[in-house]
């Protein structure tokens, strides 16, 4: 998350948003607060993907953002190049921080995600085999994991894979209702 695509005043929101959140800019925000936001304006229920969203935002790794950290985080989140967002997503699933989106992981991101409408072993069973049809799909050097390569290539060639392992972007609504909440003067927070 490197380039800021949010105009001045949108930024200047999300300082003053930070800053009432927190008691001010010198203060951190924590992840509980932080998935409460998450929750209530972009409607994320999952724990581990909210968890994840966190730690992409916060940069330092210390469990806290700062207003920097919210703001570059924000940046690519709300209104990111597909790039960035590809990063971003990436990521967010790479849940060990390894650099590669293993089979275990896809399989317990796929778990959260999906509805359960079987009994837990015909599920599982289901996850294992979706599993094995997206590294089908996504892994190109057939390592049997995902790089950020083998994502990046997927990705690029079907958009809708970007959020392949569980929903870590906000919705076009949501996201437009939350920019336009910033362009207005009181917003919720």
């Amino acid at each position: 998350m490197s380039v800021i695509k949010l105009e001045k005043q949108e930024i200047e929101k999300l300082i003053t948003m930070f800053a009432n959140i927190t008691g001010g800019l010198n203060n951190k925000l924590d992840r509980t607060k932080f998935r409460d936001i998450l929750h209530i304006s972009f409607n994320m229920t999952d724990d581990i993907l909210m968890d994840r969203v966190f730690r992409a935002f916060d940069q330092d790794s210390d469990n806290y953002l700062t207003h920097e950290e919210w703001v570059l985080g924000l940046s690519t989140f709300l209104k990111g190049a597909q790039d960035d967002k590809i990063k971003y997503c990436f990521i967010v699933y790479d849940l060990n921080g390894d650099g590669w989106i293993s089979r275990e992981e896809m399989f317990q991101l796929l778990k959260t995600s999906i509805l359960k409408h079987s009994s837990e072993e015909d599920q599982d069973e289901n996850i294992k085999e979706l599993v094995e049809l997206i590294l089908k799909k996504m892994d190109h050097d057939h390592d049997s994991r995902l790089s950020m390569s083998d994502f990046k290539q997927a990705v690029e060639a079907e958009i809708l894979l970007l959020e392949a392992f569980g929903p870590c972007l906000p919705s076009p609504k949501l996201r437009d209702a939350f920019l336009q909440e910033l362009t207005q003067e009181q917003g919720k927070f």
